[in-house]
């Protein structure tokens, strides 16, 4: 008779780091990928955690829950390697769920400052993250974390928005104006960074090279993979992905939707795309599951999670 740890609960059970093993998808504790719970970073190579902030949204809220819907749903694909990766990127990488990032929902004003701090810890071990959110503006702290450690990074950002608007020095909580203080912090060289996917009007774009929904559709992901690692070179990679670069009818559960984006598939083809840049930070964001249905907007999360892990693999363990 098996053991009941080898087939349930792997998120408290497991004794390795590293491996798949098939477990219940309709049971069991839901950490990311049935990784094991824990804040011991000691050989660890990505910490998944989640932000589960969603105050600075100027439509909808909801993706505080995005953390938890990404882990519940990507249970459904934990039993077997990531398709069509080559190589299960958790033989190779010890992954962790760190769990979530604590901050005083009364106190908004320091949750900025929470953040960073959260992701600094993590960094000062040495341990790469993959962030869930929460709303974008999670990003804003996070690239101010990453850019400490490594420099003024590329930023490749997948959105139906620019998120560049100018609210002059206020750097207010905002979802729409956080790339907008990273490009004039230095956060961000836009010289080396590229959008895809915005169907929203921005009038200036901050240098950024930008290839709308309109030019995506127009182009084959391939060609698209090839301009986006073009722009980008070897320079340090920061990836962040606002759900709502997909279409409404494979994203509705996110707050602020716009119609005419990508398909999963085209999301998905494009990451793998990307295969040998030389990403150091990444975050999947915006996510809402109270206006989601049959859990495929968690579901694209997730996915879109695990093409980053294996992009991470693929530069840094092959």
């Amino acid at each position: 008779m098996l053991n009941d740890n080898s087939i349930i609960d792997q998120a408290m059970t497991r004794d390795s780091l590293y491996g798949t093993e098939g477990e219940p998808t309709y049971g069991g504790i839901t950490s990311f990928m049935r990784r094991r719970y824990t804040r011991d970073l000691r050989g660890v190579d990505i910490a998944i955690s989640g932000i589960p902030f969603d105050t600075a949204t100027s439509n909808r809220p909801g993706s505080r829950f995005g953390p938890r819907a990404i882990r519940e749903a990507s249970v459904q694909s934990a039993w077997a390697r990531h398709w069509p990766w080559e190589f299960d990127p958790f033989d190779l990488l010890a992954c962790v769920d760190y769990g979530d990032c604590y901050f005083d929902y009364g106190t908004p004003e320091q949750t900025p400052a929470a953040i960073r701090a959260h992701a600094e810890r993590i960094l000062a071990a040495g341990t790469a993250m993959l962030t869930l959110g929460g709303d974008h503006f999670i990003s804003y702290p996070l690239l101010q974390a990453h850019a400490a450690k490594y420099g003024p990074l590329s930023l490749i950002h997948f959105d139906a928005h620019h998120d560049l608007e100018s609210d002059g020095e206020d750097k207010r909580i905002d979802h729409g104006s956080m790339f907008y203080h990273a490009v004039r912090e230095g956060l961000v060289d836009p010289a080396r960074s590229i959008q895809i996917g915005q169907r929203t009007t921005n009038d200036d774009v901050m240098g950024f090279q930008v290839l709308n929904a309109s030019e995506v559709h127009d182009r084959s992901t391939k060609e698209l993979a090839e301009i986006i690692r073009a722009r980008v070179g070897d320079h340090p990679v920061y990836l962040t992905f606002d759900i709502d670069c997909l279409d409404p009818a494979f994203a509705p559960g996110t707050g602020t939707p716009v119609c005419g984006g990508l398909s999963s598939h085209q999301a998905l083809a494009i990451l793998r795309g990307l295969r040998g840049i030389n990403l150091i930070g990444m975050d999947v964001v915006e996510v809402a599951p109270p206006y989601d249905h049959a859990e495929i907007t968690a579901l694209a999360g997730a996915a879109l999670a695990m093409e980053m892990i294996c992009l991470y693999a693929a530069r840094h363990k092959l």
